[in-house]
């Protein structure tokens, strides 16, 4: 292996070496990300939370290690197919540009697709749903309602401030939320 590295010219171990040390790079970074070791340490692509600059980063590590690797990647294609020197470079750097662009866009949504998931009770404010459990007229006893929350059909504890019970199927709409998160609400079909 030795002898055919030696053996190269220069442009070409330029190229090789550019393509097996950002090989290495990306293996060993993707190793540790799917094992857990990207931590917050080594990690330098993280955001900070009450960052509100710019969220598409387009120099960050993993971007670079992706240019550096599929541009001497290409550049080697380029070689063996008997490019110019010229055209090898053009040929590499747009292909990791391109590379760092799709890695870019891509960090980009997935970071849009994170959510804290944590509920929120008042956006239930409003919602129509379905009695699961009777719920005692006058608040006399918590019973459960499927109601759309975020998205997702739930089912919540709620009381109501009618004077008869809410039977289980009677159609309701959420009026209010107690501040420990039980729904308030009201029957819509009388």
């Amino acid at each position: 292996m030795t002898e055919w590295f030696s053996s190269l010219e220069l442009f070409p171990k330029i190229y090789w070496s550019i393509a097996l040390l950002g090989s290495l790079i990306f293996i060993v970074t993707m190793i540790l990300t799917l094992v857990g070791g990207d931590t917050d340490e080594l990690d330098t692509d993280t955001e900070i939370d009450s960052d509100t600059g710019i969220g598409f980063q387009f120099i960050t590590f993993k971007n670079l290690v992706g240019f550096f690797t599929i541009f001497g990647w290409s550049g080697v294609g380029c070689i063996d197919a008997g490019f110019s020197q010229i055209v090898t470079i053009i040929i590499s750097m747009i292909c990791g540009l391109v590379m760092m662009i799709i890695m870019a866009g891509m960090f980009f949504y997935m970071r849009k697709l994170n959510h804290s998931g944590t509920l929120n009770f008042k956006n239930a404010i409003g919602g129509v749903g379905e009695v699961y459990l009777t719920i005692g007229a006058n608040r006399s006893s918590i019973g459960k309602a499927h109601i759309r929350i975020q998205g997702a059909l739930r089912e919540l504890e709620a009381l109501t401030d009618s004077k008869t019970d809410l039977k289980s199927g009677s159609v309701v709409k959420v009026k209010n939320v107690t501040q420990n998160g039980i729904l308030i609400v009201e029957q819509l079909n009388q």
